[in-house]
Formats: C-alpha cells, structure tokens, sequence
C-alpha cells in the first residue's frame, strides 16, 4: 500500500491539501496517509522548520503531498529557521531536481486569463524547471566591502552533469508532447547559461527526433504573453523557472489552477500548488483547491503509477470548471469546499 506523507504547512495549506485528500479517498483506491508538521507550523511548535520527524517521513514515503510554507510572522528570523528553507532543505536532502509545472487554460477560463481569449486559449505547455541547484543552493551571504559598505552575494552555478539530467527531463517530457523542446537561458550574459545551453546542444544529439530551440529569459518572458501557445515543454534553470512559471500560472487564468511535481532520480516526489500560502485569505475559506487537486492527479501519474486515477481526477476539475465553479479568484464566489465538492460531484 502506498505511503504518502501530507505536510500541509502554513496559510491556506492545510485548506487546500484536505480537498485534494476528499478527492484521492473518492477514488476507492487504497493508500495510506501520515501527517507532519512543516514550514512555520513548524517552527513555532517544534523550533524548526523542517523538523527531523518530518524528514525521516518524507524520505520513507511514496510521494508527498504538500501544501505550502510561508509565515509572515516568521520574517524576522535568521534564514536558516525561516519557513520556506523547509522546501529547500527537501528538495536537497531527496534529491529532488526535477520540477514539472504544467500550465494549461481550462475551457471556461478564457476570460479569466490577463491575456486575449484568442491568445489565452492556447496555452498548453510543461515548463521543467531545475530546482536542485542555482542561485538557491549556491554560496551566499552578506560581507564587507573595502570601502567599509555591505555587500549581499549570490552565486549562481551549474555543473554539467547537473545541466545534463534536468535537459534530459525536458527532452524525455518533450517526447510524450509534441516534441518540441525549448531551452531558456541568459548565455549573451552569463557564463552558466554559455555551460547550460552547450550542454543541452550536445545532448540533443541523443533526441533526434525532438525540435530544440534557444531563447534568452527576457526574450521569453515577453514571448509567454505575445504567443504563449509557441512552447510546448520549456527547460531552464532554478531561478528563471521560479519567475516564469508564475508568470505562465496567470496566462492560464490563476495562479491557484496551476499544480506541480518535484521529482527525483528514482520517481519519489514532491507534489504541491505554486499559489504558496496567501496568509492575506487563510483560514477564510477562499482558497482556490484545484491546484492542490491536480497536484494529487500529478502524484498518481508519476509516482505511484495510477495514470488513470490521474485522468480521472483531471477530467472531473475540467468539467468542475466548465460547468460554472468557481473560486473568488477566478470571479466566482465558491467556498474552498464548495469547489471541493464540485470536483467530487464529477468524479467517474
């Protein structure tokens, strides 16, 4: 029987993580759960933020199903004790390199979307964004300059091998799509995007039979919003992906439509929203639960081997929406289990 751990976290978190639950028990399938605390919960109750319960859960566990870290409350904290390290320091210790955020337009949703309903309406696309390294995982700090001035430094590097896994998710994702891979990165300017995209070229040798284009991430920034239905899988870095995934969450409609998966070598994996935890709506039932809902889809596809569950679950938030339900960030005033229900009220 699989095992998966449900770490809701802060804010809406626990809200929306309960629905996507409702939704695997409607399956009938059997699975067994276990909870744990994680992200500013966390901390305010064990003093850290991934707390070692909580990891030895997550590393024994099938897949894990997760809400979302962030407290504001936490702000004042040393870094290393803030909620959102919770993510980081699980990614690292599971070696979860892979993320895979899907942005699609639900039919219904067009005039949802910041762009035209023409333009809108062909979102369809995978952005694979590595999450293992990058700025988030390189040497920073804050040091003292010559000159007696602070200085805060980052430092963004990738290793080839490294650039070489993450590609070959993008090109293997590419193959089950339409076979076009587009690979984003800075190279004009910065000599880990020159690594990345030689890489990448080199690797393509072994795809034949997927397009690999380049294009610089400001380049494709403006380009997600001009065509966006020009891409069909996008690979890129940590920090590139971070910022255009939201961007590609708002071209579908909202940013709480939007599920992902953090994957790693052995197909174990993180599942979770991107709307993170909107303290601002916690705890008032506002909380759009569908990105958690195809989160738990995408968990069944990828890790525990249930594609038709997973199709299941997606078909019943797509005829959910077309039929008219709708959280107040889509325009709509359904409660987050109200739209819970309108899910369930699909399921085959």
């Amino acid at each position: 029987m699989p095992l998966i751990a449900i770490l809701a976290g802060d804010g809406i978190g626990p809200e929306v993580t309960a629905q996507a639950r409702r939704v695997l028990d409607a399956l009938g399938l059997d699975f067994s759960y276990q909870e744990a605390l994680v992200g500013g919960v966390a901390y305010h109750q064990l003093g850290h933020p991934l707390p070692p319960a909580t990891l030895e859960l997550a590393k024994r566990s099938d897949a894990i199903l997760f809400g979302a870290v962030g407290d504001p409350s936490c702000d004042g904290l040393e870094r290393s004790l803030r909620p959102e390290q919770a993510i980081l320091g699980l990614r690292k210790e599971l070696g979860l390199f892979a993320n895979l955020r899907p942005a699609t337009l639900f039919k219904g949703l067009e005039d949802a979307s910041a762009l035209r309903p023409e333009v809108a309406s062909a979102i369809d696309l995978v952005i694979v964004r590595e999450t293992n390294g990058d700025v988030y995982f390189g040497d920073k700090g804050i040091r003292t300059t010559a000159a007696g001035r602070r200085e805060g430094y980052d430092i963004m590097s990738y290793d080839e091998d490294e650039v070489t896994r993450i590609a070959r998710v993008g090109f293997e994702t590419a193959r089950t799509r339409q076979r076009r891979l587009c690979s984003i990165d800075k190279a004009n300017v910065l000599e880990t995007s020159q690594l990345w995209r030689d890489v990448v070229i080199a690797l393509s040798a072994d795809y034949p039979d997927v397009e690999l284009t380049h294009m610089y991430v400001d380049n494709a920034a403006m380009q997600l919003v001009r065509n966006p239905g020009q891409f069909d899988v996008i690979v890129t870095g940590n920090l590139f992906g971070d910022i255009l995934s939201d961007q590609a969450s708002m071209c579908a409609g909202s940013i709480g439509m939007l599920p992902s998966a953090t994957l790693n070598g052995s197909g174990q994996g993180l599942y979770e929203p991107i709307h993170g935890s909107a303290p601002d709506i916690a705890g008032q039932g506002k909380a759009n639960p569908c990105a958690a809902i195809l989160s738990a889809a995408m968990m069944l596809r990828h890790s525990l081997g249930m594609p038709e569950a997973a199709d299941r679950i997606e078909a019943a938030v797509a005829a959910a929406i077309l039929g008219g339900a709708r959280t107040p960030d889509l325009g709509g005033t359904l409660s987050t289990a109200a739209m819970g229900d309108a899910v369930l009220a699909q399921i085959g």
